[in-house]
C-alpha cells in the first residue's frame, strides 16, 4: 500500500485513491488487515494534553514578582521579630501571609472550572461507526477505524474520520463546527478538478462532523491526529496562551517595587549609619531592622488581594450581563482590546436561515423579520402585500416550498420558536406564516408520495392530495432555479397559467442573478397537477412539464443588536473584523448589513491568503476587515499578525475551527449556547447569550476596571511613598526638626507598629472602595490604550513622588510644631508630637483618596458618587480616633491623646495634599487647553 500523504484525496480519481490506500470499495478491508493497520498506525483518537494537577494550578497563582516580593517581606518580618526577642505575635508577617493566601485562593476559585481544550477535542470523537469489513456492514468503535476502511453513513451519524466519498444519496453534512458555515453542506462523490478550501471539498467528509440528511459511503483517508480535527488539536496544543496585559504589568510593577525596596533599604540604612554612627553591634542591628521595616512598609502588601477582589467583583458584574470570565486578569484585558475578530455564523448572525426576498412573474417582494420567529410581513412596493396576482403567486411559492420539505417549526416554552430539520426548509415555513396561509395550506393538502433530493437532480418533489379540488393529485417541486426552469414549460402568472416563452425564461434567470449578486441563496418552486390516468408512483419521470412559480432569496440574517454593538465598538476606536468559513459574497453582504464595511467591499479568501508572503500578509491584515473561506490555520495566522502589529486582539468563535485562534488571542471569547466544549475550553471568556453586543458591554466594564486599577495604584503607591519619605527625611533632617533626644540620640519619626497600622486602615478599605468607583466619564468615547502603555506611566510616577513628598513634608512640619527646638518651637513631648505627625499622615492618606480618583478632574467633581469610599474614609477616621484615645491602643501603638486644637491642626495639615493636588490638576488642565 502506497502512502497517500503526497496526494490530495479530493482531487484523486477514486479508483487510484483506493489503490493507494489498499482499499476494497466493494467489500471493505478484512478483519485481519484492519487489525494489522491498527497495530501499525495506532488508534483513531486525538492526543489529549494531560490535565494539570490541582496543586500545580494553585501554585501557579503564587508565581509572579509581586508575590515573591511579599514572600520576601514575610521572611524579613519574621527575621526582625526573631532579632527583637520574639515578643508577642509577628503580626505584620501574619497579615502579609494571609493576604498572599487570599490572593491565591481567589484566583484559583475563579479559574477552577476551566477545561483542557484538547481533552475536550478528544471527547468529541464519535463512540462508534458503521463500516464494511469482510463484505459485511459492522459497527466498530471509532478508535478502531483505519485508513482504507469503508464508512457507511446514514442520517444522524457522527463521522469518525476523514474520508473520501464513494457514493452519496441526498447527503448533507453539518460541518459548521469545522468550517463555520451555518448550512449543512451538500455532498457529491465527483472528483474535484483542483485543490479547494475545506468548505468546498464536497466529495470529502471530516471527523467531528455529522450527517444531517441522506446516506452514503466513503473510504477513510486519515485517522487520529492526521485528520483535519487532529490538525486543529495539534495547533491548539502548540499554541501558547500568552499572559494578559495586566499580568505583564503587575509583574513589571513587582519588579520595579523590588528594585525600589532594595534601593530604599540600602539608602536609608547607609544614611542612618553615616549620621548616627552607632557605637555597638546592637545599635547596628537596630539600624538594619529600621531599613528592613521601612522596606516592608514601601511594599503595598494589600495590592494583590485588592486587585483580585476588584477583578472578582468585575467578573460578577459581567456574569450578570451574560459574560463569563474564566481568568480574573482577562477582565482588564477587555478594556485594552483594540481589535475584535468575530466569527460570522451564530455570532454576528442568528444562525437561522430566513427568506428575505421573493421574485415571481408579476413582481418582487421583501419579507421583513429575521430568524425562526414568524414576526414580520411580506411587503410589495413598500406596503404590506394585500391582494392581486403577486399575492396569488406568493401563496403558491411559499406554500409549495413548505410542502416540498420535511422541516417542522414549533413554539417552545417561553415563547421562542425553534426549527427541526433542514434550516432552508424551515425558512419556507416561517415565510408562509408571515403571509398568513399556514392553516389554510395544512387543511388543504395531504402528502401521499416523495421523490427525495439528490445532488444529481438538485431538486426534491412531493405528491400531494388537494382536498379543495376533489383530491386532485399535485406534484410540487423545489430546487435549484436553473435546473427547475429546465423542467418547466409553463409559468404561473397570478391565478392563470401561461406558456413559458424565452422572454419569461430570461426574466427568471435574471431574477436569480439579482438574488445571487445580493449574496442570497436561491431556491425555486414549481408544480403541476397530475392527470387522473397518470401513474402517481414517486419517480423522477414525473418531474417534467412543470409550472414555474418563482424564486426565493434566503440568508442567515445578521443580529440587529450586533449592528448596534459594532457602531459602539467603532466609537470606542475598536476595529471589528469578520473571519468566516462562509462564501465571500455572503460574508461581505452580512458585513455591509452590519455596517462593518461599506457596500462593495471585497473579502479575502483563504486561497488568496495562501498566496501572500509574510510581508504582504501583514499588510493585508492591516486593511482587510472581511475574510471568507478560511481554514483554522488562517484564523490563527491573522490573530498572530494583528498581535505582531501591536494590537490587543479579542477573538470570538463557537466551533472547533476557532479554538487555536481563541487560545492565541489576548482574549478568546467563546459562545456559550452554540459553542463547542473545545471552543469554551480554549477561550478566556464565554458569552452565555451568544450575543456580540455582550462583548462591547464587557469592553466597557473592562475599561472602567482599568481606570479603577490606576486609581488605587496611584493611591497606594503615593501613600506608601509618603510613609517612606517621612521616615527617610525624618532621619536625614532629624536635627533640623528637633527629632533627637537630650543626649543627641536619633529618634524615628514613626514606630514600626504605627507604619503597620497605617497600612492596615488606609491601604485596604479606601483602596478597595476605589476599585469599585463608578466611571467618571464616557469610557467608550476614547481610543483603546496602546499595547505598550503602562498602567503606571512616567507621569503617574512623578505624581506619586510629588504627592509622597508633600505628605512627608506636612507630617514632619506638624511634628516640628510640637517638638522643642527645630524650625518651629514647640512644647509637647515626643509621644504627643509623634502621634500628631502619625495622625496627619493618616489624614493625608484619606484626603489623597479623593485626589487619586482622577489625574485631571477635580476631587470636587461628583464627590458623592462613591458611597463606599466615604464609608471607608469614615471607618478609617474612627479607628484613628480610637488608636489615639484608647489607653490599650496607646500602649500598643505608642500614641498619646490629642487635644481638640491638635485634631483641627492635624486635619488642616492633612488637607494640604488635597489643595496641592487641586493646584496641580488645574495647571495640567490649563496646559492641555
Amino acid at each position: 500500500m502506497e502512502s497517500p500523504s503526497k496526494h490530495t484525496p479530493s482531487t484523486d480519481d477514486i479508483d487510484d485513491l483506493a489503490r493507494l490506500l489498499g482499499a476494497d470499495l466493494a467489500n471493505g478491508l478484512t478483519a485481519g488487515e484492519a487489525q494489522r493497520r491498527l497495530a501499525q498506525n495506532g488508534p483513531n483518537e486525538l492526543l489529549a494534553t494531560p490535565r494539570i494537577a490541582t496543586w500545580r494550578r494553585v501554585l501557579s497563582h503564587f508565581q509572579d514578582p509581586l508575590i515573591y516580593l511579599l514572600l520576601g517581606a514575610i521572611v524579613i518580618s519574621l527575621t526582625a521579630w526573631v532579632f527583637e526577642g520574639r515578643e508577642g505575635w509577628p503580626v505584620d508577617a501574619i497579615v502579609i501571609a494571609l493576604i498572599v493566601v487570599l490572593n491565591g485562593v481567589l484566583g484559583h476559585v475563579q479559574e477552577a472550572k476551566a477545561h483542557d481544550a484538547v481533552a475536550a477535542l478528544a471527547r468529541m470523537n464519535a463512540p462508534a461507526a458503521s463500516v464494511v469489513r469482510d463484505g459485511q456492514v459492522q459497527r466498530v468503535q471509532s478508535v478502531e477505524l483505519v485508513k482504507g476502511d469503508m464508512l457507511v453513513l446514514a442520517e444522524g451519524d457522527a463521522i469518525a474520520a476523514d474520508a473520501r466519498l464513494v457514493q452519496a444519496a441526498s447527503l448533507r453534512v453539518q460541518e459548521s463546527s469545522l468550517t463555520g458555515e451555518s448550512e449543512a453542506a451538500l455532498k457529491d462523490p465527483a472528483t474535484l478538478p483542483g485543490p479547494a478550501a475545506l468548505g468546498d471539498q464536497r466529495n470529502m467528509v471530516f471527523n467531528g462532523t455529522f450527517v444531517a440528511q441522506g446516506n452514503g459511503r466513503a473510504v477513510v483517508v486519515a485517522t487520529g491526529m492526521s485528520t483535519q480535527m487532529g490538525s486543529i488539536a495539534g495547533m491548539l496544543a502548540a499554541t501558547v496562551q500568552q499572559p494578559t496585559p495586566l499580568e505583564k504589568e503587575i509583574a513589571h510593577i513587582g519588579r520595579m517595587l523590588g528594585i525600589a525596596v532594595l534601593v530604599i533599604a540600602v539608602v536609608v540604612v547607609g544614611t542612618v549609619l553615616l549620621i548616627a554612627k552607632p557605637a555597638s553591634i546592637g545599635e547596628v542591628i537596630g539600624v538594619l531592622l529600621l531599613g528592613v521595616a521601612l522596606a516592608v512598609a514601601a511594599v503595598p502588601e494589600g495590592l494583590p488581594a485588592i486587585l483580585s477582589v476588584v477583578l472578582a467583583l468585575g467578573v460578577q458584574r459581567m456574569a450578570r450581563h451574560n459574560a463569563i470570565i474564566k481568568n480574573l486578569s482577562s477582565v482588564e484585558t477587555l478594556g485594552a482590546t483594540s481589535v475584535i475578530c468575530s466569527d460570522k455564523t451564530g455570532t454576528l448572525t442568528r444562525s437561522e436561515m430566513t427568506i428575505v426576498r421573493v421574485m415571481t412573474a408579476s413582481g418582487e417582494t421583501d419579507i421583513t423579520g429575521g430568524g425562526y420567529a414568524p414576526e414580520g410581513q411580506v411587503e410589495y412596493k413598500g406596503a404590506r402585500l394585500q391582494s392581486g396576482p403577486v399575492l396569488a403567486e406568493h401563496i403558491a411559492l411559499l406554500s409549495g416550498g413548505s410542502l416540498a420539505g420535511n422541516a417542522s417549526l414549533r413554539q417552545v416554552e417561553g415563547g421562542a420558536w425553534e426549527a427541526h430539520g433542514d434550516p432552508t426548509e424551515a425558512a419556507f415555513l416561517v415565510a408562509e406564516r408571515k403571509l398568513g396561509i399556514t392553516e389554510r395550506r395544512e387543511r388543504r393538502f395531504q402528502r401521499i408520495g416523495e421523490i427525495p433530493f439528490t445532488s444529481e437532480r438538485k431538486m426534491m418533489s412531493t405528491i400531494e392530495l388537494d382536498h379543495e379540488h376533489g383530491d386532485e393529485r399535485v406534484l410540487i417541486c423545489k430546487g435549484a432555479p436553473d435546473v427547475l426552469l429546465g423542467q418547466c414549460t409553463r409559468v404561473r402568472v397570478g391565478v392563470e397559467v401561461v406558456a413559458l416563452d424565452e422572454a419569461l425564461r430570461a426574466k427568471f434567470l435574471a431574477d436569480v442573478d439579482t438574488l445571487s449578486s445580493a449574496a442570497l441563496r436561491t431556491l425555486a418552486v414549481a408544480y403541476r397537477p397530475l392527470a387522473a390516468d397518470e401513474d402517481a408512483q414517486a419517480t423522477e419521470s414525473l418531474e417534467r412539464d412543470l409550472i414555474f412559480v418563482g424564486t426565493a432569496g434566503i440568508i442567515d440574517p445578521p443580529r440587529e443588536e450586533a449592528a448596534v454593538a459594532i457602531r459602539e465598538a467603532r466609537r470606542a476606536g475598536i476595529r471589528v473584523i469578520m473571519i468566516t468559513g462562509d462564501h465571500p459574497l455572503t460574508a461581505t453582504r452580512i458585513a455591509a448589513d452590519l455596517g462593518l464595511v461599506d457596500a462593495g467591499a471585497v473579502a479575502l479568501s483563504g486561497t488568496e491568503l495562501d498566496r501572500l508572503d509574510d510581508a504582504a500578509f501583514a499588510e493585508a491584515v492591516r486593511h482587510t476587515s472581511v475574510y471568507a473561506r478560511v481554514a483554522p490555520a488562517h484564523k490563527l495566522r491573522i490573530v498572530d499578525a494583528l498581535q505582531a502589529d501591536g494590537s490587543i486582539v479579542a477573538m470570538t468563535g463557537d466551533g472547533v475551527n476557532d479554538a487555536p485562534a481563541l487560545k492565541a488571542a489576548d482574549i478568546g471569547v467563546a459562545m456559550g449556547i452554540t459553542g463547542t466544549e473545545v471552543a469554551k475550553g480554549a477561550a478566556r471568556m464565554i458569552l452565555a447569550d451568544d450575543n456580540f453586543a455582550t462583548i462591547v458591554e464587557a469592553v466597557r466594564e473592562g475599561r472602567g476596571i482599568f481606570d479603577n486599577i490606576r486609581k488605587f495604584l496611584r493611591y497606594l503607591l503615593s501613600s506608601n511613598m509618603g510613609e517612606v519619605l517621612t521616615v527617610f527625611l525624618g532621619v536625614v533632617g532629624a536635627g533640623v526638626i528637633g527629632l533627637t533626644t537630650a543626649d543627641g540620640a536619633l529618634v524615628l519619626p514613626l514606630l514600626a507598629t504605627q507604619i503597620l497600622w497605617l497600612n492596615l486602615i488606609t491601604d485596604s478599605w479606601p483602596a478597595l472602595a476605589m476599585g469599585i468607583d463608578p466611571a467618571g466619564d464616557d469610557v467608550m468615547a476614547r481610543k483603546p490604550r496602546q499595547s505598550g502603555e503602562r498602567v503606571i506611566d512616567a507621569d503617574m510616577w512623578w505624581g506619586v513622588v510629588a504627592i509622597g513628598a508633600v505628605v512627608a513634608v506636612v507630617t514632619l512640619l506638624t511634628m516640628d510644631m510640637y517638638l522643642p527646638g527645630g524650625l518651629i518651637e514647640g512644647e509637647r513631648d515626643l509621644a504627643n508630637a509623634r502621634t500628631a505627625g502619625f495622625t496627619v499622615l493618616v489624614f493625608a492618606h484619606l484626603f489623597n483618596c479623593f485626589n487619586a480618583r482622577s489625574e485631571t478632574a477635580s476631587a470636587f467633581t461628583h464627590p458623592t458618587t462613591n458611597r463606599w469610599l466615604w464609608g471607608a474614609v469614615a471607618l478609617s477616621g474612627i479607628l484613628q480616633v480610637g488608636v489615639v484615645h484608647l489607653d490599650l491602643l496607646n500602649l500598643a501603638f505608642g500614641t498619646a491623646p490629642l487635644t481638640l486644637d491638635q485634631w483641627l491642626v492635624c486635619g488642616a495639615m492633612g488637607s494640604v495634599v488635597l489643595w496641592f493636588s487641586e493646584l496641580r490638576k488645574f495647571l495640567r488642565r490649563r496646559a492641555k487647553k
